[in-house]
């Protein structure tokens, strides 16, 4: 019974999966992700109230994991640390382990996989756009938050600009907090452990990973509560939306193919039309004949020759004389 790989989604003919076109689709994507952040930095001084919107929403629902872990990490350099190397590198590691782990052991379930982190992430950045949002780290000090990374700096390879790179802080977008996508790539990487690890220990990370990662990110004051839970909204309307959108890439690559053996089938009756070998099989001044057709009276000899029979009366014209006997 042939097996759907979305729901929604009708079973069709596939092209086989390629690393050198699904490896551009990638960078490309990560390109987007990447301008999409630095472009969409908007009004510091919007960005500021932002922020600070969220902790007064997050005070009325009595919401305030931030502060406490904050505080732990800048006070524990034994939990600090790990917590800001979590932060600047296995984001940019796991994710893009365990999308090739699927592109070479779960090949049949990559295709839903990869466009539905995706189309998160384009969501993600739509996000970013409308809703610039400063972090609890860049907010005045009478908050309350500790900028981690900047306390650790000499730890790592990152400064007091988040995840960056010493002397590189002007290439990234600070502000783009809402959603947290950490959170939201973290919570992918879960779900396909857990769905196609096939171990315990697999479906133990797949759980550990996401929840470790919203823990992070909060004491590292990169994030807000409510990012994290926004960065699980948004995976969520990306897995809404994979198969609408697998089902819209279906249709492009089949009008596209279409077109491409349309014109490979017109050039190649141009072609046959002008090629002079067309006309070898004619033969007799137009006249084809197809293999074991005879022209009239053209007969078989059986003999060698000399041994032929006598010919008969009947075959031998009227003025033939007839056989001795």
């Amino acid at each position: 019974m042939p097996h759907a790989e979305t729901p929604g989604i009708q079973a069709a003919p596939r092209s086989r999966l390629r690393w050198w076109t699904e490896l551009p689709l990638i960078v490309l994507v990560y390109a987007c992700y990447s301008a999409g952040r630095l472009l969409a930095r908007g009004d510091v001084a919007s960005a500021v109230d932002h922020g600070l919107a969220i902790l007064r929403v997050e005070k009325l629902l009595h919401l305030n994991a931030e502060h406490p872990l904050n505080r732990l990490f800048t006070r524990e350099p034994w939990l600090g640390v790990p917590a800001d190397f979590w932060y600047a590198s296995l984001h940019y590691l796991i994710t893009p382990v365990i999308l090739v782990w699927i592109f070479r052991s779960r090949a049949v379930h990559y295709r839903a996989a990869r466009t539905w982190l995706m189309t998160s992430t384009f969501i993600g950045l739509i996000g970013f756009t409308l809703l610039p949002t400063c972090p609890p780290r860049l907010l005045s000090p009478t908050h309350g938050f500790v900028d981690t990374m900047a306390q650790y700096s000499s730890y790592g390879w990152w400064a007091g600009d988040a995840s960056a790179p010493k002397g590189l802080g002007g290439l990234t977008n600070q502000y783009a907090a809402m959603p947290s996508l950490h959170c939201g790539w973290a919570l992918w990487c879960g779900v396909m452990l857990w769905r196609y690890g096939g171990t315990r220990l697999t479906k133990i990370a797949g759980v550990v990973y996401p929840l470790v990662t919203a823990i992070v990110v909060m004491g590292t004051a990169n994030h807000y509560f409510l990012d994290a839970v926004a960065g699980a909204a948004v995976m969520g309307a990306g897995f809404l939306l994979t198969p609408y959108v697998l089902r819209c890439a279906e249709r492009v690559r089949v009008r596209f193919e279409g077109r491409g053996s349309l014109i490979a089938a017109r050039s190649a009756e141009a072609a046959t039309e002008a090629s002079p070998a067309a006309e070898a099989s004619i033969v007799s001044g137009g006249c084809q004949t197809s293999a074991g057709e005879r022209f009239p009276r053209q007969r078989e000899s059986r003999f060698e020759p000399g041994a032929e029979p006598g010919a008969s009366p009947t075959d031998a014209g009227d003025g033939a004389p007839a056989p001795a006997r």
